[in-house]
This record gives C-alpha cells, sequence and structure tokens, in this order.
C-alpha cells in the first residue's frame, strides 16, 4: 500500500498533472478504453491517474507519455543539466582556492625550450 502523501502542495501537483494528463488526452481525440488498453491498463487506473492518485505507479505514468508522444517530458525530468537548485549547489562547493606544492627545481636548457613551445598564445601550456 502506497504511503499517503500528507503534503499540499504534493498532492496539489499530482492533481495539476493528471488534470493536464486527461487534457492532453482529450485533445488527441483518444477515449479511456483506447488510452487504458495501449498503455497496459485498467480503465479504472487511467481514471486514478488523471485524478491524481498517489497510488498509480511511476511505471503508468511513463506509458501514458508515451502513448501521448510526451515521454521526452519525463525523460528529462530533473535532467541535472538545468537543475538549477543542484547547479548553485555544486557551485558553492567549488575550492576557493587550488594550492599544490611545487618542487623548485632547475630545468636543464633543452627542456625549458621545450615548455614554452608547447604554451600557446594566450599562455595555456595544456
Amino acid at each position: 500500500m502506497p504511503a499517503k502523501i500528507v503534503s499540499i502542495n504534493a498532492r496539489k501537483a499530482l492533481e495539476t498533472l493528471g488534470t493536464d494528463l486527461k487534457t492532453a488526452r482529450l485533445k488527441r481525440r483518444i477515449s479511456i478504453k483506447s488510452f487504458a488498453e495501449r498503455i497496459g491498463m485498467s480503465e479504472s487506473t487511467v481514471i486514478r491517474l488523471e485524478k491524481g492518485h498517489e497510488g498509480v505507479s511511476i511505471g503508468t505514468l511513463a506509458m501514458a507519455c508515451l502513448v501521448l508522444g510526451e515521454l521526452d517530458r519525463i525523460s528529462n525530468f530533473l535532467d541535472p543539466g538545468s537543475d538549477d537548485t543542484g547547479l548553485l549547489l555544486d557551485r558553492e562547493r567549488l575550492p576557493k582556492r587550488i594550492s599544490r606544492k611545487r618542487k623548485h627545481t632547475s630545468l636543464p636548457d633543452e627542456k625549458k625550450q621545450n615548455v614554452s613551445s608547447e604554451i600557446d598564445e594566450d599562455g595555456v601550456g595544456f
């Protein structure tokens, strides 16, 4: 038995998702019976999905999106590249400075020439 969602915001989000799914199905002129057959679920499951019931599986949602031609919407859900909060947290974790221990040794003259030839015009040597 799925856990009861106590958050009002989460419940509203599920209800909005269900309403949006129903609207997408209706715009495509797909009946509940046909939609249920295409996603491999019962009509009552489709009705529960469209009402935003928290007990409907994510697999059912994925199949519904596939039938509607919108699978990419959940494929890209919380994509790390567009997760603004995650990107901000990554940025905050960047080191303030990078230190490395350097050995101060002299290079022979021939090696000094090789090093200077590897540096490009912008002064970058890698």
